[in-house]
């Protein structure tokens, strides 16, 4: 199943409300909560700026299990991010895009945490100036991590930010990874000094791997984000 860990997150941040906040891509867009199956909006905010420069197809031409990956993430989540609408345009690269996202985002084994696998999205997408990926996973980040303010520090400077050596360590070999810096035994060296091993390199390589192809395609095809992703984590409901 596409995405289940990020379905699961979704659902639950529902209980954080105001629910204009995660799932889509970095809040410039969508109105509100729609009925699952419905007609989606192809256009952000309220400037109507169009979500991507290239087409989005109507739902109801798209082969049958990208219409129910779209049902299922609208119904849990309220709302349907962007970055579906966006890939549409190209189903055999939605399908690759979700499968590859789910493999090393829901990855269960090696020690590195969602919430610091979020902190690799923001930061490196940060350093890659994606708007879409700092909103959207942002949003990720302040639930998975419960500190609002540090996924804006990170998302900022995290250099200047309040991160543990750990997670400092962290983003200095993934933010060499984004920028394609070459990768040498030091790096390896310094995150060993902070408790973490060869295969969770890998697995902070292939966070910051992806995401660069993310904040790529998202800077080609002009992605806007959901208003939804900027509240989200921030404010917690209120327990009746």
């Amino acid at each position: 199943m596409f995405i289940k860990g990020l379905l699961k997150t979704l659902n639950r941040s529902l209980t954080w409300r105001i629910r204009c906040a995660y799932r889509t891509d970095i809040a410039c867009g969508s109105s509100g909560v729609r009925q699952a199956g419905a007609s989606f909006s192809t256009t952000s905010g309220g400037n109507d700026r169009p979500i991507s420069r290239y087409p989005i197809p109507d739902r109801t031409t798209l082969d049958t299990d990208i219409q129910e990956t779209m049902s299922e993430v609208e119904e849990k989540s309220g709302f349907l991010p962007n970055v579906f609408k966006a890939l549409a345009h190209r189903p055999a690269e939605f399908r690759a895009f979700f499968q590859y996202y789910d493999a090393i985002m829901n990855r269960e084994e090696g020690s590195l945490t969602k919430a610091e696998k979020e902190m690799i999205v923001v930061a490196t997408s940060s350093a890659n100036s994606c708007l879409y990926c700092v909103v959207a996973h942002g949003a990720l980040h302040r639930i998975y991590s419960k500190k609002p303010i540090l996924a804006d520090q990170v998302a900022v400077n995290w250099k200047c930010s309040d991160l543990n050596d750990r997670e400092k360590a962290i983003l200095r070999f993934a933010v060499d990874v984004g920028s394609s810096k070459p990768i040498t035994e030091e790096h390896f060296d310094d995150l060993a000094k902070h408790g973490l091993n060869r295969e969770d390199a890998w697995d902070i390589g292939a966070v910051s791997a992806f995401f660069a192809l993310s904040n790529r395609m998202a800077h080609v095809i002009d992605m806007r984000p959901n208003d939804e992703f900027y509240l989200m984590g921030r404010i917690k409901r209120e327990k009746p």
